[in-house]
């Protein structure tokens, strides 16, 4: 069965005109969390530009006839600069092509998307934006860790762990961060984690915070693993990029939503670990 045959009658997908660039989120890993526009590009593009975290089961759904391009940056590896990158757009879409720009999550959240798009707007091509469902939402959900809980937080900040230096972002107020951000979603972080937690526990965190490490989010390799901001530093060691990071109350939620988890060992999950049904029931 082809994707375009799966899409509801109803769904009337917008054009791919050629010299067009579509700049797509891929999401963080499943091709299940593909929107219905972004399979729908894959099917109609011409090239395609991807990230290195963009799942090679998702590639698979582009059409046969179409170029796939790598286009990946990896942290201490060899990578295409980023301005190449977004003039090599700009190139493919002069050519007549429906040029598709794949990114890992979102291409607005840390996906530099912002960049590339402004250049296409530098040189006059139209382009077109896909949003994706972003690793700090979706790849925490598949390690059953919400984003937000009722009971635990009403805000949640994202935060790069790396500037356009490859340090840890100095523009930061890190103690009005630790003071004010009931949760913490951190992204390309595990390399400068002892670094952050420092500065974060120098800002007032409680070292004894729980934190979530989840690597390979939303695929057959995810892994998490969960420590307390105090030790974070020592078991980033442990942890395999790419990987997304919770700071916060939420993390002890994963005992009754590790859904994924439960699923593959076989185990029960734990209902309310936080005591919140009790404390409802009290009042």
């Amino acid at each position: 069965m082809s994707i375009r045959s799966a899409f509801p009658k109803s769904f009337a997908p917008p054009v791919f005109e050629p010299g067009w660039v579509w700049l797509v989120g891929a999401g963080p890993g499943d091709p299940g969390l593909l929107t219905l526009n972004a399979a729908h590009a894959l099917g109609e593009a011409d090239v395609v530009v991807y990230d290195a975290l963009v799942d090679e089961r998702i590639l698979e759904l582009a059409r046969p006839e179409a170029d796939l391009i790598y286009a990946g940056k990896r942290g201490g590896k060899p990578s295409p600069r980023q301005r190449a990158i977004s003039l090599r757009l700009v190139e493919l879409a002069r050519e007549g092509r429906r040029v598709l720009r794949l990114k890992g999550g979102d291409p607005f959240v840390f996906g530099r998307g912002g960049e590339e798009a402004l250049t296409l707007v530098e040189h006059a091509v139209p382009f077109r934006v896909v949003p994706g469902i972003t690793a700090g939402i979706g790849g925490l959900a598949y390690a059953g860790i919400p984003a937000t809980h009722r009971d635990t937080n009403s805000a949640v900040t994202f935060i790069t762990g790396h500037s356009v230096t490859g340090e840890v972002p100095d523009n930061l107020d890190w103690a009005a961060l630790a003071r004010g951000a009931p949760v913490i979603v951190l992204y390309m972080a595990v390399k400068h984690m002892a670094r952050i937690a420092d500065k974060l526990i120098a800002g007032g965190r409680d070292p004894a915070e729980p934190v979530a490490f989840v690597s390979n989010a939303a695929t057959g390799d995810q892994s998490v693993i969960e420590t307390t901001l105090g030790e974070a530093g020592a078991a980033a060691a442990r942890v395999s990029p790419p990987a997304v990071i919770a700071i916060g109350p939420v993390v002890g939620l994963r005992p009754a939503l590790d859904w994924l988890g439960a699923a593959r060992d076989g185990r029960r999950l734990v209902p309310d670990p936080l005591g919140h049904k009790a404390r409802d029931e009290a009042m």
